[in-house]
């Protein structure tokens, strides 16, 4: 097939007649009805995530009524990033200091991620911040 007829069957143009690609056992083996199956030891990211603790849990309220579902999150101590980006600002207020507030009853701590945005962190979180690495030697290029 040229070039200006695979460009004319790509948009739709005239129709796209080229087979030399079709897989005739492919089709035979799809059609069978044997079921699909899965190696045991390969298990979903969610759950395996799930199991060992390591779950980072994302909110984007639109009002103070969803600060409970925050704080049940943490609670549960999970890892919180709080985007107010689409908030009011006197709700958005709100929002931090009930965080505020959560933080400091249950040990954790609050940082700033980026403008409006928040990280909650429960007291047995480590956060690892890769600055401190890249100031000590002199950042990404060496200029000395």
């Amino acid at each position: 097939m040229g070039s200006v007829r695979k460009a004319s069957a790509w948009l739709g143009l005239v129709e796209d007649n080229d087979d030399r690609y079709y897989d005739d056992e492919y089709t035979e083996e799809a059609g069978s009805g044997e079921a699909w199956v899965t190696d045991p030891r390969v298990r979903v990211a969610s759950e395996a995530a799930h199991e060992q603790g390591r779950r980072i849990a994302t909110v984007t309220p639109d009002g103070f009524r969803d600060a409970r579902g925050i704080g049940e999150l943490f609670r549960e101590g999970v890892p919180v990033i709080v985007n107010l980006t689409s908030m009011e600002p006197g709700d958005a207020k709100r929002v931090v200091d009930f965080a505020a507030g959560l933080t400091f009853g249950l040990r954790g701590s609050i940082e700033r991620v980026a403008t409006r945005v928040f990280l909650l962190t429960p007291a047995d979180t480590q956060i690892v911040s890769g600055e401190a690495a890249g100031r000590a030697t002199g950042g990404f290029f060496n200029q000395s």
